[in-house]
This record gives C-alpha cells, sequence and structure tokens, in this order.
C-alpha cells in the first residue's frame, strides 16, 4: 500500500515528541514492503528550532535514522496535492497541521479522492481549547486516530461515534533498546522540555526539590528552560546540557541509574490514561522509571513496571532505594522491558492501524516478496 503523511516534522524532534513516534511508524511500515512518503513544511518551527540549536548536523543524523521513507519538505504556498496524493491508499494528516491544508485535503477526498483519510490527534487540545480544534473542517475524514481513550471519547462525544479510534504512541524500538554497559555519568537523567506554565510546579516538586534532598546526581536535557530556571538547575547543581536530538536518548538512558516521568498537567487533569512517550523509551531502553502522579486508567502497563510516586518525599526515597538496590533496579526494569516488547512497540502500532484501514474498507495488499525483502535489508 502507498502511505501519505503530512506531519509537522519528520527529521526535526524540537520540541516536538511526534516526530519520536512517526519515525517508528514509517521503520515498520517499509519493513512490511508498504511505500511511505512524509510531507513537511520547510518553514516548521520545530526544524528552524533545531538547525538554531543544533546546526545542520542533527537533521542529517535524522535524515538516515530510516532508510527507504521519501521525504518531501516543501513550501505551504506551492504544495501540489494533486501529485502529492497520486497513487496514495490510506492519507494520515497530523493535528499540527495548518487548518488550511486540512481542510483542503478532506475536499481532495470529497471530490473523489481513493484513498483512506485520517487525522491523526496527539494533543491535549481537544479536550482543553476545543475552540482551535474547531478551526479544522474534518467532515470529509473517514475517521480519527486519538492517542488514548479519552480523546476517542472526546471525539466520540462530537460525533465521530465508531470512526473514533484510539492509537497509543509507543516505542521504536529499533532505537530504543537496552544499552550496553557504560560508565554511569549521572544516578538521574531526565529527558523533556520546559513547556511554559504546564508542569513548572511538578518540575520543582519532582525532580528539584528531591534532587537536592538526596544530593544524588543528575542530568537534564531539553528545551525552552528560562534563564531563572537554568540558574536555579545550576544552584541545585543539576547539570543542564540543553537540546538532545531524540537518536540520541538511548545513550543518555545507558549512562545513568534512573529517570523520571512528569506529565504536563492538562494531561493529566484533562487526559488522564496518556502518558508521554518517554515512559514507551524509558521503558524500552531498560532503565529504571519514576513516575510522577497520573492515573494509567487503560491499565498500558503492569503496576510493577515503574515505581509510582505522589510526592517529593516519595520521589526521594524512590531514588535511593534505585540508586542504592541494583537487583531491584534490574528486576523492575526488565518487567518495564518485557511491557513493551508485549504490547508497546510501533511494530504493534502498525498492525492497529493496519486493521483500522481494512475496518474502514481499504484492502490491505500484500507486498510481493522481493519487495518486503529488500525493504528489510535497507532498514537493518
Amino acid at each position: 500500500m502507498n502511505f501519505v503523511m503530512f506531519y509537522h516534522s519528520f527529521l526535526s524532534c524540537w520540541n516536538h515528541g511526534n516526530a519520536h513516534f512517526l519515525r517508528g511508524i514509517v521503520r515498520e511500515l517499509l519493513h512490511l514492503g508498504h511505500q511511505v512518503t512524509v510531507y513537511e513544511p520547510y518553514d516548521g518551527w520545530s526544524r528552524l528550532n533545531a538547525m538554531q540549536d543544533g546546526g545542520d548536523e542533527s537533521l542529517r543524523e535524522a535524515s538516515s535514522l530510516v532508510s527507504g521513507a521519501v521525504l518531501r519538505s516543501y513550501d505551504p504556498a506551492r504544495l501540489d496535492l494533486d501529485e502529492a496524493l497520486d497513487q496514495a491508499d490510506v492519507v494520515l494528516a497530523h493535528e499540527w497541521n495548518e487548518p488550511s491544508l486540512i481542510e483542503a485535503l478532506g475536499k481532495k477526498r470529497r471530490d473523489g479522492g481513493q484513498f483512506i483519510l485520517l487525522f491523526h490527534d496527539t494533543h491535549h487540545r481537544a479536550a482543553t481549547a476545543a475552540h482551535q480544534i474547531a478551526h479544522f473542517r474534518l467532515v470529509d475524514y473517514d475517521a480519527i486516530l486519538a492517542f488514548g481513550e479519552v480523546l476517542r471519547q472526546v471525539y466520540q462525544r462530537l460525533g465521530w461515534g465508531r470512526r473514533a479510534f484510539t492509537w497509543h504512541e509507543a516505542a521504536d524500538v529499533a532505537l530504543f533498546r537496552p544499552q550496553a554497559r557504560v560508565a554511569t555519568e549521572a544516578d538521574l537523567v531526565w529527558i523533556g522540555n520546559w513547556g511554559d506554565d504546564e508542569r513548572d510546579r511538578e518540575l520543582q516538586e519532582f525532580l528539584v526539590g528531591p534532587v537536592v534532598r538526596t544530593g544524588i546526581s543528575a542530568r537534564i536535557f531539553g528545551v525552552r528552560y528560562p534563564a531563572d530556571v537554568r540558574e536555579r538547575l545550576q544552584v541545585a547543581g543539576i547539570d543542564f546540557r540543553g537540546w538532545l536530538p531524540n537518536h540520541r536518548v538511548p545513550d543518555a538512558f545507558g549512562r545513568a541509574r534512573v529517570t523520571m516521568h512528569v506529565p504536563r498537567r492538562p494531561y493529566v487533569a484533562a487526559l488522564p490514561g496518556i502518558p508521554t512517550i518517554r515512559v514507551f523509551e524509558a521503558l524500552a531502553c531498560a532503565i529504571p522509571l519514576i513516575s510522577a502522579p497520573w492515573d494509567d486508567t487503560e491499565a498500558l502497563f503492569p503496576p510493577d513496571s515503574y515505581i509510582k510516586v505522589k510526592d517529593g518525599e516519595t520521589v526521594a526515597a524512590a531514588l535511593r532505594t534505585f540508586v542504592r538496590d541494583g537487583a531491584f533496579a534490574a528486576e523492575t526494569a526488565q518487567r518495564g522491558l518485557r511491557a513493551i516488547r508485549s504490547r508497546h512497540t510501533c511494530a504493534h502500532r502498525v498492525h492497529e492501524l493496519l486493521a483500522i484501514v481494512a475496518e474502514l474498507g481499504a484492502k490491505i495488499t500484500q507486498p510481493r516478496a522481493d519487495t518486503r525483502a529488500a525493504t528489510e535489508r535497507t532498514v537493518a
């Protein structure tokens, strides 16, 4: 089948976590012998900030991560949709696209486009800022892919009924896997962006405070940290390293003893059951994980695959346990790894996607054996 995808960014993951998942999905589609073309705007804010922060090197590295995918960087004012959609079987449009593009794709479907058109939502706006989603004209779309059950229910209430599907994020296990043992450079590593005021209090309570309280060594990677926050981290003795391209994250996990999950407030309050993609990625790397409060309403992970905490004191206790008790840390990490491998890889999600498009009426064509073998050699 021919998949055509319109996303904010494929090459750049600067403050754009969906690129992590997209790369894994593309990789697995190619592995099955399907064709994939990804369209990203040449002037997207993630791409421009990545170039400013890391130069062309990070984008060049990212371009080699998924061999076989066709990447089209386009000028939104000059995009030829007839050419882009020619021979398409399935079209995915991510919710960070401009409303004008979302509407234009829908019009092509309405005017006789012979493809399945899917709207992929991986944000909290539908629940917290419905007026923003209202800018999108989705009436001509075949279905919604929502990255959590609670978000699917939001779309159901908007009238999508059986055409709204839950499609969780997952780990790209071609990149995120247990790392070779190397010298430990920090007890704790946290990889995440500041996120304006969506988790500033949470980061102070669940990350900075416990590090100071326990005296462990800590390292943080991320973007959009204000100067006063960076100064606060320095005073706390935390090593702040700035942006880390996502394909380098497994190595950072391999150089620390433990990591943290600190979800943003809107997801905890408005979209319970949806973790950040870092949970999938950390567990896939078999690094012990401590999580700030969130409600796993869909039972995505076994309760013993990471440590749940309720406040800064329990974080400090968990940090001490993981740092001091290597056997317990290893056992916890292995349970998390098993959870990922059994349910939460991008290969799992691709099979879910193919089942969805089949339910919507698409005929799933089987790739020729020689095409599949060639793709497997390219991706390996």
